[in-house]
């Protein structure tokens, strides 16, 4: 079938020819609708800008790697994002987009899905349910490698997420198109409080922070997402028949994880050498809990705004 395809390219009038690339682009191996992926410039990337996030840095990495290296893989990569808000988890998805398409913004293969502004109305679930499923399929059918990114997951109208659970599992086929291939990445505040916490006693147990592993919060976050009603995941069937082909924990930032994040801002600005901003903005953030202060309440997410107050 290929080598018919790849005839009729070379000889049908341009029209035809963009309809039958698409075809062939979703269904085969050597031609992936711009996707050009450069894993060791996204690993670079998430160990030069991504700061106190050594799990994530792993896990994200290591899982890109594998998922890419199999050309014919049996389900496609699903990644769950959680964490505090500021600890990079939207950051690195669009390190994601950014090294496997070139611009996660602007890129048609990219596709970024927010629940206050795609799904705000929870009366209108069924309807959304039709939209999401469309929207999927269609896009699945233009590129097989298309990426979904799922933000603020914790406003998910709850049963909506489900409606993916056909192209994230094994079995599912999508017509004309390898739908295995795609990446889905969802992004939530929940499972903050078990992360948080697994952070907080390892402080204060005197650990490195990179003694923390995967196993001691993973089962804690699917349990969270999964019984909390505001998750996203609320009771959901990808859950359940573990889709998910990882659960992210991003730990919450101390004061030198802020510090980094104002130093590389400041150098992005031409201003590598205002250590009197890094130290005055590091000092001026929220710290909890009281009395330790150990991590920033919100992060590095308000660190811009803090830079303009201090220059």
């Amino acid at each position: 079938m290929l080598s018919v395809l790849s005839l009729l390219l070379l000889f049908a009038y341009s029209p035809v020819v963009c309809v039958f690339q698409k075809l062939y682009c979703t269904i085969s191996e050597s031609c992936e609708c711009d996707f050009r992926p450069n894993i060791r410039d996204l690993e670079w990337d998430l160990y030069k800008n991504v700061f106190g996030q050594h799990l994530a840095q792993d896990i994200v990495s290591e899982e890109v790697t594998k998922f890419l290296q199999n050309k014919s893989p049996d389900q496609p990569l699903v990644l769950s994002f959680h964490g505090s808000s500021g600890t990079g988890k939207t950051l690195v998805s669009s390190m994601l987009g950014d090294h496997l398409y070139g611009s996660a913004m602007s890129s048609p293969f990219v596709h970024q899905f927010i629940p206050t502004l795609h799904f705000p109305l929870a009366k209108r679930l069924n309807r959304y349910r039709r939209e999401l499923k469309s929207w999927v399929q269609g896009n699945l059918t233009d590129c097989a490698r298309s990426v979904f990114i799922f933000d603020e997951m914790e406003k998910m109208p709850p049963g909506l997420a489900d409606v993916l659970e056909p192209f994230l599992g094994p079995s599912h086929v999508v017509f004309r198109t390898n739908y295995r291939k795609a990446i889905y990445v969802f992004i939530s505040t929940a499972g903050e409080e078990a992360i948080n916490k697994v952070a907080l006693d390892n402080r204060q147990a005197g650990r490195e922070r990179e003694e923390i592993k995967l196993a001691d919060l993973e089962e804690a976050i699917v349990q969270e997402v999964y019984n909390h009603n505001t998750s996203g995941f609320y009771r959901s069937s990808i859950v359940q028949q573990k889709l998910v082909t990882r659960f992210v924990p991003f730990l919450p930032l101390s004061r030198c994880h802020v510090e980094r994040c104002v130093r590389s801002q400041l150098c992005q600005r031409g201003w590598c050498g205002r250590g009197d901003v890094v130290e005055a903005v590091g000092r001026d953030m929220i710290y909890a809990p009281v009395p330790g202060q150990y991590f920033s309440t919100t992060g590095c997410k308000a660190v811009s705004a803090k830079i303009n107050f201090f220059l």
